[in-house]
């Protein structure tokens, strides 16, 4: 379970079959607006486990929108592996994906592909967002599982979450707002309390950016110190792409820091 979240930590600090849902052609829960995000984006991040450089993450759309369930979506994909010496140690090798309805920004489907030392995972969740339900297919080899879980209305997943994020109009809101997430994430389903901190200018591996600051409140657990322990920065421009993570954990700091860039449909705002 550590090693799970240590390399959720860039696909969420961050932070997943085909199936017969009741949503028909056209059909869409709610209309999201945005402008920041569409297809061919690629970002590249290292992951640093205090001083030691410890993986590589990348973020991207691909270059076409795919149909699923007769939905147009964009194919976001987070992909996560150990580098160096900590390759030796856990060789993490993972995959998270989702297809996110270009209308509604919600996630139509999930896939984790999730390889950790001697760990396997690999699970399709369908969401049917018209009647607030998800069926989940385990792809274990020797006992795969179909289960049929309840969510919340308009419930996100990792990947979509942060896509989401990326909707919104920062410059109405003022430090201290929270934006509340309904999300679903291994069979489990919950709230994510995100609030708003302001502006900064943070230091990445491509150049200094002008950002927003946003704190996800961490329930009490045994990886991160404290609720506040997680920093997320977006762009501050009309991409909103994230440019660095920070976790402060019990075994230390982990930094998930941009390293470049390409397919951006706005210029990404740099201090220098």
């Amino acid at each position: 379970m550590t090693r799970r979240w240590l390399f959720l930590t860039p696909a969420l600090l961050v932070l997943l079959a085909s199936a017969q849902l009741a949503m028909g052609p056209g059909d869409a829960v709610r209309s999201v607006p945005q402008n920041s995000f569409g297809r061919g984006e690629n970002i590249k991040y290292t992951v640093h486990y205090g001083l030691i450089n410890g993986g590589e993450a990348t973020v991207e759309t691909a270059g076409s929108l795919e149909r699923v369930n007769d939905r147009p979506c964009y194919k976001a994909t987070v992909s996560g592996k150990t580098t160096g010496s900590f390759d030796f140690f856990l060789r993490i090798r993972d995959q998270w994906r989702a297809y996110i309805d270009t209308t509604s920004i919600l996630p139509i489907r999930a896939q984790r592909d999730i390889a950790e030392k001697n760990y396997r995972k690999k699970e399709t969740v369908d969401f049917d967002h018209l009647h607030d339900v998800a069926e989940v297919q385990d792809h274990n080899k020797d006992n795969p599982k179909r289960t049929t879980v309840k969510v919340a209305n308009n419930t996100l997943e990792l990947v979509s979450g942060f896509y989401y994020l990326r909707t919104l109009n920062f410059d109405r809101m003022k430090v201290g707002d929270v934006v509340r997430m309904p999300g679903y994430f291994d069979g489990d389903n919950f709230i994510l309390d995100v609030v708003y901190k302001g502006r900064e200018v943070v230091e990445t591996k491509a150049g200094d950016v002008r950002a927003f600051k946003l704190v996800p409140k961490m329930p009490n657990n045994k990886l991160f110190r404290g609720e506040n322990a997680i920093s997320v920065y977006l762009s501050d421009d009309r991409n909103k792409i994230p440019v660095l993570f920070q976790a402060e954990m019990f075994v230390g700091t982990v930094k998930v820091d941009m390293v470049r860039y390409q397919g951006l449909k706005w210029k990404l705002n740099l201090a220098n």
